[in-house]
């Protein structure tokens, strides 16, 4: 077995192998005025949190932070919330993922999407090495993070069995997905206009493939989406009308959503009873191993 520390980092791709990549002479940004925030991704990784070995359950959480597809909440949304799992005895992988916003992609919108695929294969691949169990590698995502975590739910594959690349052989199928306060639909009236521009622009088709509450079929996997009612900048009906089409598909769903909290609260620290979700999303998580 190969030997990790419980804190790394590992870039998604081979070097000088990224997809739909051009070098443009851009640099990635860091602000780290408040939180930690990241523009013009050039070289996607990830930052992997692993338990103690006599803590691991098995599980793991694979977290896209928010940010609009301009930037990344690299630590609000990404590596506070890893050490929350954790906690839990769970394994936690924040994904540093292109945004369509930078130059330096060739198809802006395919990028993202690749990245989480990527992730989800290099976590199954090396899931012996860190001790965590390949079927239970779940997807989390934050507002425009949400977006890309329910649009890896429903935009995956099984793998390239042809591929060189021995990761790429592996299905990039979530086993289970985690949606906090999620952009979803692109057509709706309750949209996020910014995320959906930021993305595919005004491309009919493009917005419909993105809508993901419209992508949803029974290979769906099972999805906690965690709301809240006064959300003014991705309005609940987001998190409501995917739940809806999981149920209509007949895939487990679970939604929550609370009175208050607006929107981007992260560990919701300081907020009442909306501090209680981690522990919910566990409970619910926990819950997948009876099912």
């Amino acid at each position: 077995m190969t030997s990790y520390s419980q804190s790394f980092r590992m870039n998604l791709y081979p070097d000088g192998q990224v997809p739909n990549y051009r070098d443009v002479g851009e640099e990635e940004q860091w602000d780290t005025t408040d939180i930690v925030r990241i523009a013009r991704v050039q070289v996607p990784d990830i930052a992997v949190y692993l338990p103690s070995k006599k803590n691991s359950t098995g599980e793991t959480v694979i977290i896209c932070p928010g940010g609009g597809y301009h930037r990344l909440a690299y630590d609000w949304e990404g590596g506070d919330i890893a050490k929350f799992w954790n906690s839990k005895g769970i394994a936690a992988v924040v994904l540093k993922y292109r945004l369509p916003t930078s130059d330096a992609q060739v198809i802006s919108h395919k990028s993202p999407l690749m990245d989480a695929q990527r992730a989800m294969r290099l976590v199954r691949y090396h899931a012996a090495d860190w001790g965590v169990n390949p079927d239970m590698i779940g997807i989390m995502g934050f507002s425009a993070g949400g977006h890309l975590a329910s649009t890896l739910s429903t935009h995956f594959d099984a793998g390239d069995p042809g591929s060189g690349d021995p990761v790429e052989h592996l299905s990039c199928r979530p086993d289970f997905s985690i949606l906090m306060y999620p952009v979803i639909s692109f057509t709706g009236e309750f949209q996020h206009s910014g995320s959906r521009k930021a993305l595919v622009g005004e491309d009919e088709k493009l917005m419909r493939y993105y809508s993901n509450e419209l992508q949803v079929t029974g290979r769906t996997p099972p999805a906690i989406l965690i709301h809240s009612a006064d959300d003014r900048s991705v309005p609940a009906e987001n998190s409501i009308v995917y739940y809806q089409a999981l149920i209509k598909n007949g895939v487990p769903g679970e939604l929550h959503i609370y009175p208050y909290g607006g929107h981007g609260y992260s560990l919701a620290i300081g907020m009442g009873h909306l501090s209680g979700w981690p522990e919910l999303a566990f409970e619910w998580v926990k819950s997948l191993q009876n099912n």
